[in-house]
């Protein structure tokens, strides 16, 4: 089969558990028109190659790859695949198919996935999140309100014990959670196994002293082995969350690790650390769409969509596209919780639950550590920023009786 002969356009999807997979990719082609760039992107995902083979048979041209759309002026494509395509429970096949080799073509200067649709079937062959946003909310005991977290900062250089101590002071300030940053692991300084202990320690603290429930997100991201054994061991001295570097990590090691926790039952906080070398380029790469939605899929309960305010990248759009893909229907999979993280602070918060609405976490890392008087402080201002926005009161008003959060809007304005 030659590149065009991939091409059908007004093709109509199969529908139905077994139906067709959907890819949607802006494709800036290479010295060639878009029929041909689309047509050898359709071949070399599927059943084809740069030339024509003796071995091709009709029976396995049937398995080929449609390009069924073309939109010209936006440089869009869309391609069905069968499904047979597609082993059942394994995305390192689905993306070795539709986002491997074709990255690489000459024919294209620029390819960019941009949104996939898996047909039931698919679905049903992973697990889904396990608790998603009810069970995430009854773990709290918190329902009407988006949850508050930070990061422990500096985000390494500290060691187990000063590591449990900020910790603390961001949970009686008024944090929900805790957590670790992408690049702690289990360091010099800062072991993981110490770390744990003294952590969790704090937050049992905490939730006496506070009277609410509290959780830590450790890092526990490693090779496959070594993370389900800190995965256990979080478990074992009274975790309920951990955290991973999903791509960083790799997709197989998130399917496995969420296998092994059918029997663990931890949330699984999903951290995108280094997602944006595949998303930032608006015309080549995979969309963080693509990303939200096989997080999601897999099995992660939250993860971080970016904030549209702060320092991360993306637009307004782009964030509440991430948010759709996660709290959306999806056949039978719980809703995953979006986290907004990245340069925070409590003068964000009113922009924040516009965008967001309640199911979100809101994280904020320098924003509570830098408050000028301490972690405690910098948790109550952002805890106090939140319930002025929850009733409607500006923080400018609500400052003037909440000392903390005035000396926060005072720091960050």
């Amino acid at each position: 089969m030659k590149y065009l002969d991939y091409i059908y356009l007004g093709y109509k999807p199969k529908k139905g558990k077994k139906g067709d997979f959907i890819c949607e990719f802006h494709i800036d082609p290479c010295g060639c028109d878009i029929q041909l760039a689309a047509g050898a992107v359709a071949s070399e995902s599927s059943i084809g190659t740069w030339t024509e083979l003796t071995t091709m048979t009709k029976k396995i041209q049937k398995y080929a790859a449609k390009v069924f759309f073309i939109d010209k002026k936006k440089n869009k494509i869309k391609i069905a695949y069968p499904y047979d395509l597609f082993e059942e429970g394994n995305i390192p096949q689905v993306l070795s198919s539709i986002a491997g080799n074709i990255f690489g073509m000459k024919l294209v200067k620029g390819l960019r996935l941009k949104r996939i649709d898996f047909p039931p079937g698919l679905i049903s062959s992973f697990y889904g999140p396990l608790f998603g946003i009810n069970g995430i909310r009854k773990i709290l005991g918190v329902y009407n309100r988006p949850l508050l977290g930070t990061i422990v900062k500096p985000k390494l250089g500290l060691n187990d014990k000063q590591h449990a101590k900020v910790a603390y002071g961001a949970w009686i300030g008024g944090c929900d959670i805790v957590k670790d940053d992408e690049n702690l692991s289990s360091l010099a300084f800062n072991k993981f196994n110490k770390r744990i202990v003294e952590t969790l320690r704090a937050r049992n603290k905490a939730e006496k002293y506070s009277g609410e429930k509290k959780v830590y997100m450790p890092n526990v991201t490693a090779s496959v082995s070594e993370m389900i054994k800190r995965a256990k061991f979080v478990k074992a001295h009274g975790g309920r969350y951990i955290m991973v570097d999903i791509i960083t990590c790799g997709w197989s090691a998130l399917q496995e690790l969420r296998k092994e926790n059918q029997e663990l039952k931890l949330v699984i906080h999903a951290h995108r650390a280094g997602y944006a070398a595949l998303s930032r380029n608006p015309h080549h790469g995979i969309s963080m769409m693509v990303i939200a939605k096989l997080a999601r899929l897999i099995g992660v309960d939250q993860l971080h969509v970016g904030t549209a305010v702060g320092k991360m990248f993306e637009d307004k759009r782009e964030v509440l596209e991430n948010c759709d893909i996660l709290r959306g229907k999806m056949d039978n999979k719980k809703p995953a919780m979006p986290v907004a993280s990245g340069g925070l602070n409590p003068l964000d918060v009113p922009a924040l639950l516009k965008i967001f609405g309640k199911d979100c976490i809101i994280q904020m890392g320098g924003g509570i550590h830098g408050h000028p008087m301490g972690t405690l402080c910098g948790a109550r201002a952002a805890r106090q920023a939140l319930e002025a926005s929850l009733k409607k009161i500006s923080l400018s008003e609500y400052s003037r009786k909440h000392h903390e959060l005035a000396v926060a809007l005072k720091k960050f304005k």
